[in-house]
């Protein structure tokens, strides 16, 4: 959904409400969020979810073109957690069914989170890695 399919979505459901201020709270809620953020400020909507600052710390990266070491500078990220009804609107089940936080009988499935670096760093192997060295890339 975009921001102008969220607006049309809130003048259908407020008719009373004209066009031109719908737009002007939602553009004000959107500001007043993305200033919080920018502050650093924790963001909390009840049944919806938070909004946080995280902070990333410098890092060595490859650059997938080239295999090359690059710096990655430190910076701060707008992090998003979905709150637990949320999560359970968004997987369809009922609010009472899964007050216990499972299913009974169903294991969660686990995430896997990728590796962040290959398994061998050197550039011979990111441009292999990559197609480079078939595509006639230099050795």
């Amino acid at each position: 959904m975009t921001k102008r399919e969220l607006i049309e979505e809130v003048v259908h459901a407020r008719t009373d409400l004209p066009r031109r201020e719908v737009e002007a709270l939602v553009n004000g809620v959107f500001e007043t969020l993305s200033d919080a953020l920018a502050r650093g400020e924790r963001i909390e909507i009840r049944g919806f979810g938070s909004f946080i600052v995280k902070r990333r710390n410098a890092r060595e990266g490859l650059n997938p073109k080239t295999g090359q070491v690059v710096a990655v500078h430190a910076k701060r990220v707008a992090f998003f957690k979905a709150g637990k009804e949320l999560k359970q609107r968004v997987d369809s089940r009922p609010i009472d069914e899964a007050a216990d936080g499972a299913v009974r009988g169903v294991e969660p499935e686990r995430a896997r989170t990728p590796s962040r670096k290959p398994a061998s760093a050197t550039p011979e192997v990111g441009r292999a890695a990559y197609g480079m060295a078939a595509a006639g890339g230099d050795e």
